[in-house]
C-alpha cells in the first residue's frame, strides 16, 4: 500500500514539475506555427492550446469584401456580366473563398465616382470594407481618411502581406508619406511600374543621319540640332512648316508627353512640385533660381522658331501631333513612345524613324527630370470591417502569381481563358477580338484592385532583358516584345542610363492650411509671369518680382507648413 502512495505522489510531482517548466519556458507572447507553405494556421498560447489564425489561403465557408466600383467607359463585359457579378468575382469565391459583394457601381464620366462617395461621407450612408480609389483625386483620398471611417492599414499590412507584397512596397518607402495620421499608415498605395512617365528625347533618326550629325548631349548641342532640322531640313519641308521641339505646357510645365521640365531641369529644378533644396528642405521648383535660365532658354527658342507658337495652349496629346504628321524632329516623353503614338509617323513619312536619346546637360553638366511616382492609388479598409484579412489574402496571391507571371503560373497566359486569352489547337495562348469569341475583355478592369498587381521594377527589368537579348519567355516579357514599340527595350536603357536625374516630387501631404486659401492664386500668376517671359511680353527680370510676390502672397507660409510635414515624416 506504502509504495502505491509512493508511487502516486511521484507522478503527481513530476506532472507538476512538467507543468511549471513548460510556464517558466513559454512567453507571454503568443507563438505563431506555419505550415509547410510558411503561411501562419494558428498561435500557441501559454499552455500550449493552438488558436486558429483569422488568414486563411481559402476561406470555408466563404467570408466577403464589400466594395464600390467606378466603372471607366473603356471596360465591357460579355456573357451577361456586369462589374458587381463577372468571371472575376466567380474566380474569387472559387479559388480563394471570398465574394466580392458591391454596394453600388458608377460610370465613371464626369468624378461620378468620386460625387458618390463625397456624397455618401457626408450623408452617413453606408460605406464598405474596402474602397480603391485613384491618385487623380488627392484630396478625396484625404477626405476618406480624415473621415474616421477607416482603420490603421498599415498595421494590417505589417501583420498579413506576403514578403512578395512587401518587397515592392519597399523599393520606395515614401509611398506611404501621404496616408500617414499621427504615425499611422491609413491607406495601401496601389504599386505602379516604376519611370513609367519619366522623361527622355526622341528624336528623328533619319533627319540625324541625313545631316551627318549625332545625337545631341547639351543644351547647346540640342540648339544646333533644333536650328538644322528648321532651316536645312532633310525632308524638304519649309522652315514654318517644322516643329523641331514640340512641347506644350497648356495645363501645367509638369505633364506626362511634350511639356518643358527636362529644360529647367538643365538648370537644376523641376517646375510646379517639391524638390529637397541645397539645404535639405522642401522647395517649391517653380521659384528656384533655375527657372529663370529655364525660362530665358524658351524665350530664345520661342523667337526662333525652335518651339510651337501654341505652346501655351497645346496639351500633352496636341504635342504629339506634329511629331505623327511627320513635322516635327523631337518630342520629349515617356521610354513607351514607340509603340504609341510615334508608331504612326511613317503612315505620314514612310522614312520616319524615331530612336531615344538622353535628355541633355545643361551648362553645368546638370540633367533632371520629373520623377514617376510608384502609386497610382489607394485602399482604405473599413475600421467596422469584419474579415480585414480576407483583402491579404486576395491581394498575396495577385502578388505571387500575376503581378510577374512566370511560366506554369495559374496567369501564365493571361487572367482569364476566353476573356483575354484563349488556346489555340495546340495549346498555344492567342489574343485578340479575331481569336477570342464574343472579343477580347479587359479582365484586369474587374478585380477587387485596380491593376491587380504590380510590382514597380518588374516591367523595367523584363525590358533590360530583352535589350540584352533575352528570349521573351515570362508573360510580361512577351507582352512587351510584342505590344510595345520596338524601340521601347532601347528605350528602357537610355533612361536607365540617367537613373539618377529623376526628381520625385517630395511633399504628397494633403493640401496644407495655406495652400486650401493661396495656392489657386499662386499657382495663376506663376502660369501667366511664366507664359509672359516665354513670350516675350515681359523681360525675363519679372522673375525676380514672381518670386518676391509668391513667397510675401503665402508662398513662404506654404514653405513653412510643408516643412513642418516633411520634418515629420522624417523621424
Amino acid at each position: 500500500m506504502r509504495a502505491k502512495v509512493r508511487a502516486t505522489l511521484l507522478l503527481t510531482l513530476s506532472l507538476f514539475l512538467m507543468i511549471a517548466l513548460a510556464a517558466c519556458g513559454g512567453s507571454k507572447d503568443d507563438k505563431k506555427t506555419t505550415d509547410s507553405t510558411g503561411t501562419t494556421t494558428g498561435t500557441k498560447t501559454e499552455t500550449g492550446s493552438e488558436e486558429t489564425s483569422a488568414y486563411k489561403d481559402k476561406y470555408d465557408p466563404p467570408v466577403s469584401i464589400s466594395t464600390v466600383w467606378a466603372v471607366a467607359p473603356e471596360v465591357k463585359f460579355k456573357n451577361g456580366e456586369t462589374i458587381e457579378n463577372n468571371v472575376a468575382t466567380k474566380w474569387a469565391k472559387d479559388t480563394l473563398g471570398i465574394e466580392i459583394k458591391s454596394l453600388w457601381s458608377v460610370a465613371n464620366t464626369n468624378n461620378a465616382y468620386a460625387t458618390k462617395l463625397r456624397l455618401a461621407l457626408t450623408s452617413g450612408q453606408e460605406l464598405p470594407d474596402v474602397i480603391v480609389a485613384g491618385n487623380e483625386d488627392p484630396q478625396l483620398i484625404q477626405d476618406l481618411i480624415d473621415s474616421g471611417a477607416f482603420q490603421d492599414a498599415g498595421a494590417l499590412f505589417d501583420k498579413y502581406a506576403n514578403d512578395t507584397w512587401k518587397s515592392a512596397m519597399n523599393l520606395d518607402s515614401n509611398v506611404w508619406n501621404p496616408y500617414l495620421r499621427d504615425g499611422a499608415r491609413m491607406a495601401i498605395p496601389i504599386l505602379d511600374y516604376a519611370y513609367n512617365n519619366d522623361y527622355l528625347l526622341w528624336i528623328r533618326q533619319d533627319w540625324l543621319d541625313k545631316l551627318n550629325m549625332k545625337a545631341p548631349t547639351t543644351i547647346e548641342e540640342l540648339e544646333t540640332v533644333m536650328e538644322a532640322f528648321k532651316n536645312n531640313n532633310p525632308s524638304g519641308l519649309a522652315p514654318d512648316k517644322v516643329v523641331p521641339l514640340s512641347i506644350g505646357f497648356k495645363s501645367s510645365m509638369n505633364n506626362w508627353m511634350g511639356d518643358p521640365s527636362w529644360i529647367f531641369g538643365a538648370y537644376g529644378t523641376i517646375p510646379q512640385q517639391w524638390n529637397v533644396g541645397a539645404d535639405g528642405k522642401l522647395e517649391y521648383g517653380s521659384v528656384n533660381a533655375g527657372m529663370k535660365q529655364g525660362l530665358q532658354k524658351l524665350n530664345e527658342w520661342y523667337t526662333k522658331g525652335f518651339i510651337p507658337k501654341e505652346a501655351a495652349l497645346w496639351d500633352e496629346n496636341k504635342t504629339s501631333e506634329p511629331a505623327v504628321a511627320g513635322t516635327a524632329g523631337i518630342i520629349p516623353g515617356p521610354y513607351w513612345m514607340s509603340g504609341w503614338p510615334l508608331q504612326d509617323t511613317v503612315k505620314n513619312d514612310p522614312n520616319a524613324v524615331w530612336k531615344p536619346i538622353a535628355l541633355p546637360a545643361g551648362p553645368d553638366g546638370k540633367v533632371g527630370r520629373h520623377g514617376t511616382a510608384f502609386s497610382n492609388g489607394v485602399i482604405l479598409i473599413n475600421k467596422d470591417m469584419k474579415n480585414p484579412e480576407a483583402l491579404f489574402t486576395y491581394q498575396n496571391y495577385m502578388f505571387d502569381n500575376m503581378a510577374d507571371p512566370q511560366p506554369g503560373g495559374p496567369f501564365e497566359n493571361g487572367l482569364f481563358k476566353g476573356y483575354d486569352y484563349e488556346l489555340d489547337a495546340n495549346g498555344n495562348a492567342v489574343y485578340g477580338d479575331d481569336n477570342i469569341s464574343g472579343g477580347s475583355m479587359s479582365t484586369v478592369r474587374y478585380l477587387l484592385v485596380r491593376d491587380g498587381a504590380r510590382i514597380p521594377d518588374a516591367q523595367m527589368k523584363a525590358l533590360l532583358n530583352l535589350a540584352d537579348g533575352k528570349e521573351a519567355t515570362t508573360r510580361m516579357e512577351k507582352d512587351l516584345k510584342n505590344n510595345f514599340g520596338k524601340e521601347t527595350p532601347a528605350a528602357a536603357v537610355v533612361l536607365m542610363g540617367q537613373k539618377d536625374a529623376g526628381m520625385m516630387n517630395m511633399y504628397t501631404g494633403p493640401s496644407t492650411e495655406t495652400m486650401k486659401t493661396k495656392f489657386d492664386y499662386l499657382k495663376k500668376i506663376e502660369a501667366q509671369t511664366f507664359n509672359e517671359i516665354i513670350y516675350g511680353e515681359k523681360p525675363a527680370d519679372s522673375f525676380d518680382k514672381f518670386v518676391e510676390t509668391w513667397k510675401s502672397s503665402g508662398g513662404d507660409q506654404i514653405t513653412t507648413e510643408v516643412n513642418t510635414w516633411y520634418d515629420g515624416i522624417k523621424k
